[in-house]
């Protein structure tokens, strides 16, 4: 059996966000399609950052018992997605071998490596990626 490539089972469509997006959006957009990795993007398709849904809930009062849902929205209205986003990030290209960027996840302990070509991100390698490989192998 070849090697497989992260191109090969990468997600391509990638739910995306500006930096000035505000939280509510993001938390509405990351719940309505069960995800919990964000690439955030400029105006060119641009990778400039990331929001995890664990970057989300450290940084904001989202999810916290005892917090009314309208002082939940307030900060989450209040506040743009480049205020919390992580930058510098380690990304990956469609042509890494697989196993390479299991290595970088796992030693890294990554949820999710963004998949550029120059600086323009086209796709997310998640865990689900590979999980989805594991049980549809033939």
């Amino acid at each position: 059996m070849r090697p497989l490539s992260v191109g090969e089972i990468m997600t391509r469509k990638v739910v995306t966000m500006s930096p000035e997006d505000d939280l509510a959006k993001l938390h509405d957009r990351m719940t309505e399609c069960h995800i919990r990795h964000v690439p955030v993007v400029d105006e060119h398709g641009t990778l400039v950052g990331l929001v995890s849904h664990r970057d989300l809930l450290r940084r904001t009062l989202v999810e916290r018992p005892g917090v009314s849902s309208y002082v939940e929205d307030s900060i989450l209205e209040g506040m743009k997605v480049g205020e919390i986003m992580t930058t510098g990030l380690e990304v990956t290209t469609p042509e890494t071998d697989l196993r390479e960027a299991a290595r970088i996840m796992l030693r890294e302990k990554y949820g999710c490596l963004p998949v550029v070509e120059g600086d323009r991100l086209i796709g997310i390698l998640t865990a689900s990626d590979f999980l989805r490989v594991v049980l549809y192998e033939d």
